[in-house]
């Protein structure tokens, strides 16, 4: 084997460790954060059900079925809520490991907004919490009472809820990624406004597949948003071709 082949398998072998190295310091911190996050867990699951209560006014009664079940939902309460504390580390960990392959524009651009990824999760979670979860839960609810008493299982409801949750915090990610993906020169704004229909069609699908229900009106709240976000995208993207343009 010729020095130089042993050069790059060495540094193949360092970037191996590296990233070995920043996954156990981000797992390590995550459970940190999802102990901590199961110290509250109790005011986590209320924090989850609150919806349901808004939507019909009083607390409707949870039941589990299994032995195991009220302590498996706890633990993924804890570890979702741990996950999410611990997603600022995750992006540094992720953005430090791919920086050498980066012009110091670049990797500034990224540690910029680190605070905009988090920040962005944050508002969907937000706005799923406080606008589309309710009225999906009233829907859901209130379907047929009359024929059949709701029988809700914890299990059931929490999942729903955290998915909900989740999905809609990285769908808000969007318009962040459109501009970076501008910023770098992956694809301009006008690559993106070709790609609009596409993306029209897209919200809607996504709405079909994120809300709890199958009426038109709550996927409707969750496409509309979308369509902002990736308008907003390309406004955005079209501000970090003009500043990199001006930036030459």
């Amino acid at each position: 084997m010729s020095s130089k082949e042993s050069s790059k398998e060495l540094t193949v072998r360092e970037h191996l460790e590296e990233f070995r190295r920043r996954l156990t310091v981000a797992a390590l911190v995550m459970v940190v954060t999802t102990a901590l996050a199961f110290v509250f867990h109790r005011q986590l699951l209320f924090l989850l059900i609150a919806p349901a209560e808004r939507a019909l006014g009083e607390r409707p009664p949870m039941v589990f079925t299994a032995a195991t079940e009220m302590l498996g939902i706890s633990m993924k309460v804890a570890l979702m809520g741990g996950l999410v504390l611990s997603i600022p580390v995750w992006v540094y960990e992720i953005v430090m490991f791919v920086a050498p392959g980066l012009t110091p524009k670049e990797r500034r651009l990224l540690l910029m907004f680190m605070p905009g990824v988090f920040l962005a999760f944050v508002a969907g979670v937000l706005f799923g919490y406080f606008i589309l979860i309710p009225p999906g839960l009233r829907f859901l609810l209130t379907f047929n009472t009359d024929i059949a008493e709701p029988f809700i299982g914890i299990g059931n409801f929490v999942n729903l809820v955290i998915n909900l949750l989740f999905w809609l915090g990285a769908v808000f990610e969007t318009p962040v990624l459109m501009f970076l993906l501008a910023k770098i020169g992956v694809v301009n704004h006008r690559t993106f406004a070709r790609w609009r229909k596409m993306a029209y069609i897209g919200a809607f699908v996504l709405g079909a597949a994120i809300t709890p229900t199958f009426d038109p009106v709550n996927q409707t709240l969750v496409a509309v948003p979308i369509i902002l976000l990736y308008e907003l995208g390309i406004i955005l993207a079209w501000l970090a071709r003009r500043g990199k343009a001006k930036g030459k």
